[in-house]
Parts: structure tokens; C-alpha cells; sequence
């Protein structure tokens, strides 16, 4: 343990003496140079100082989303987050994975005593002192999420969120072959890599994907403006495949290729039908339940209202929602259920909002709170997110607990 703890404690000042990898391909009469930074090394963040100093580029890219840079460009952004609409647009969970991810690297970062990022907000600042065009290139993390979400097997998914939670609530150090990881590679693969079960999964979606789509928007850049050369600040990770796309010219179209790494796969059409099968299936339970006899319909209702409800508001209470905020979730739960339209999360988290709405404070202490398993309870944006997430769940083991205890009744009366 002491020689990890020492590796980690010496990785700043031996990244001082690498020279960190870079590589100029000419695409048309544009030169890009491609500069592979590592997220734990500070000599990154002084190389892309070094560079957009020589005053060689007319344009500096960076491998940012919109989002991410409006994060780093304006940290109070977050604080203006409307809760009530991102749970309202189905984006809750999106938003609890984003936070979880975002806890992990600054526990990266707190580990190696860095500013999570730092090499980005360089060259964004630099470049502006500058006056050069930043080009966000990389794809929106939002939909990379999704792309991961639809290419891991629906019965592996739940690996992923078990992740999330893990690594959010893990006290461990970073180990030796982590720590190389992390000088190489893609800092949302190095969150990722800490608890796939299968790599392979997400390296399509993570990776090679995002190699692809920020190759596109380079060609774009290129084939649109007048640049005569580009820095590009990327992830080490990114380098070989971002070279191998460049150089290789595969990318014939780059606005058709963007727009199919922007689209989200669609869920297979039978998932759809499921929520509406048990519906029907509990309906008509219900039906045969008080065809047979009032006694055996009004037992089975009252074990779907007693079964359900008391799930979803147990999920609630885990949050430490409001008391009427369970209670919400006790009697919204039974009927949400029957309409697959809407969730008895989505319910619970509006009344808990409108309840306790989070204060300013609350959003800004995002960072530091949601890197303890504490801090998601104690803050109100997030325990709102895990209020969304606990009551949902708990109605759904409701849903099919209720569903099969209604049709054990049909078969013994």
C-alpha cells in the first residue's frame, strides 16, 4: 500500500519529465496538430500553455461538449439548473450518472492533488487571451451516455449502476495499474474502466466512437473556415485512433458521420410493449378477481395499492424524502403503475421539490457533496435525484411483487 500511495504522491513531478505525445497531420491545406494530454498530469496543462504561446495556430480545439465547457467556463451554471424540468424531460437519471461520474474524477483529482480538467481550462483561457476560436469537438456527453446505455445488454445495465454507486461511495486509493491507466487514457474511460464488468461493451460508444466524431468535426472546421492550423487538445487515449481517421481520410462525409454519432439507437420495439402487457395482465386479474367474487377483487386491490405504494414510498423514505413526499409516493405509486406514461418517480420528486426546493448553496456545493455517499443525502439536488430514483424503483419490484401475489390468488381460489 505505501509504494501505491508513493507512486501516486511522485506521478505529478514524473509526468514533468515526459514529453507529452504529439502529432500534426495535414488534412487539405489545414494542418492539425494533435496533442495528447494525460487528466492527472499538470505537464499537460504547461504544454498546451507552451504551444498556444508560439503563436503557430489560428484555432484551438478542445475535446469538450457544449456542456462540459459551460461547466468549466461558468462553474455557477449548475446552480441554475431547473430540477423540476430535467426530471419533468426524463432526464433525472442522465443527470444522477453525470453527477456520479463528475464525483469520481474529483476524488481522481483530490488523490493527485490537481484541478480536475486543467489542461482544457488552459487552453480555453489561452486561447480566448489569444483571441483564437475554441472549437468544442467532442460529441455531447449526454448522448455518449445513451449510446453506452443502449450498446451494454439490457441484463448488464444494472452492472453499470451498481458502478456509479460504487464508485461514488469508494474510499480506496488508486492502484498502480489504475494509475497508468489514468496517464494514458480518455478521462470518461478511466471512470468507466473502474467498474465495467466488460470493457468491450462501452469502448464502441466511449472510444472509438468519439474518435470518429471529433475527426469529423475537425474535417469540418477545416472544410468550413480558412484555418491553416489547429491545435487540438485531447486525451491521450484519443491520439492513435484520431491520427489513424485523419491520415487515412475514411471520413468521405463528415456532417453525415456527426449526425449518425449524434442519433440515439432506438430500444427494441418489444421493451415498448412490456409495460403495457402487465397493465393489461393486472387489469385483467383485477376483472376475473371480481368475476370469481367482490371478496377475492377487493383483496387483490388492496394487496396492488398495499404492495405497490408501500415499495415505492419504502424507496422514498431510504431518500429521506418529506413525509408527504412518501406518503405521495404510497398513494401515486398503485395508479402511475396502471399508466406507463408516467412514473411514480417523476410525482414524488415534483412534490418533493415543490416541498423543498434547493437552495443556491446546494448547487454549489455539487462537487464536493456528491463525492461521499453522505453528501447525496445531505444535499437536496441530490437527494431530490435519488428520491426520483428510489421511488421509481421500488414501484417497479412493486409492480410485478403485486403482479404475481395477484395471480397466486386466481390460482388457488
Amino acid at each position: 500500500m505505501f509504494k501505491l500511495e508513493e507512486q501516486a504522491t511522485e506521478l505529478t513531478s514524473e509526468h514533468a519529465t515526459q514529453t507529452e505525445p504529439l502529432k500534426t497531420v495535414k488534412v487539405r491545406n489545414c494542418n492539425i496538430t494533435l496533442l495528447g494530454t494525460a487528466h492527472v498530469s499538470k505537464a499537460s496543462a504547461d504544454k498546451v500553455q507552451e504551444l498556444i504561446a508560439t503563436g503557430k495556430y489560428d484555432a484551438v480545439a478542445v475535446e469538450l461538449c457544449p456542456s462540459r465547457h459551460k461547466v468549466i467556463v461558468n462553474p455557477d451554471a449548475m446552480a441554475k439548473m431547473d430540477l423540476f424540468q430535467v426530471i419533468k424531460n426524463g432526464q433525472a437519471s442522465m443527470v444522477a450518472a453525470s453527477l456520479a461520474l463528475g464525483a469520481f474524477q474529483q476524488r481522481m483529482a483530490e488523490q493527485f492533488n490537481i484541478e480536475p480538467g486543467a489542461e482544457m481550462r488552459v487552453a480555453i483561457k489561452d486561447a480566448q487571451a489569444a483571441k483564437l476560436p475554441v472549437l468544442l469537438i467532442d460529441r455531447e456527453i449526454g448522448t455518449t451516455l445513451k449510446r453506452i446505455y443502449r450498446n451494454v445488454p439490457w441484463w448488464k445495465r444494472f452492472t453499470l449502476f451498481a458502478g456509479l454507486i460504487e464508485s461514488v461511495i469508494s474510499k480506496e486509493k488508486f492502484s498502480a495499474t489504475e494509475i497508468e491507466k489514468l496517464k494514458e487514457g480518455d478521462v470518461l474511460e478511466s471512470s468507466f474502466a473502474q467498474f465495467a464488468e466488460n470493457e468491450k461493451d462501452l469502448f464502441r460508444p466511449l472510444i472509438s466512437e468519439r474518435d470518429e466524431y471529433m475527426s469529423a468535426r475537425l474535417i469540418k472546421e477545416c472544410n468550413e473556415n480558412n484555418y491553416q492550423h489547429i491545435l487540438a487538445v485531447i486525451g491521450a487515449g484519443h491520439l492513435n485512433g484520431m491520427v489513424q481517421q485523419l491520415e487515412t481520410q475514411s471520413i468521405t462525409n463528415p456532417e453525415e458521420k456527426i449526425a449518425q454519432l449524434d442519433t440515439i439507437p432506438a430500444s427494441s420495439q418489444w421493451l415498448k410493449f412490456i409495460p403495457w402487457i402487465i397493465v393489461a395482465l393486472i387489469l385483467t386479474g383485477f376483472a376475473i378477481g371480481f368475476t370469481r367474487s367482490p371478496e377475492i377483487g377487493t383483496a387483490m386491490v388492496v394487496d396492488w395499492i398495499v404492495i405497490n405504494g408501500g415499495l415505492s414510498a419504502l424507496g422514498a423514505a431510504i431518500a429521506f424524502a418529506h413525509p408527504l413526499s412518501i406518503l405521495t409516493a404510497f398513494l401515486a405509486a398503485p395508479l402511475t403503475s396502471l399508466n406507463p406514461t408516467i412514473g411514480a418517480g417523476m410525482v414524488v420528486a415534483a412534490v418533493e421539490t415543490y416541498l423543498r426546493k434547493p437552495k443556491v448553496g446546494d448547487f454549489n456545493r455539487l462537487r464536493a457533496d456528491t463525492t461521499s455517499l453522505k453528501g447525496w443525502w445531505s444535499n437536496q439536488v441530490t437527494r431530490i435525484l435519488l428520491i426520483f430514483l428510489f421511488s421509481t424503483l421500488g414501484s417497479a419490484i412493486g409492480t410485478y411483487v403485486a403482479g404475481f401475489r395477484i395471480f397466486e390468488q386466481l390460482s388457488s381460489s
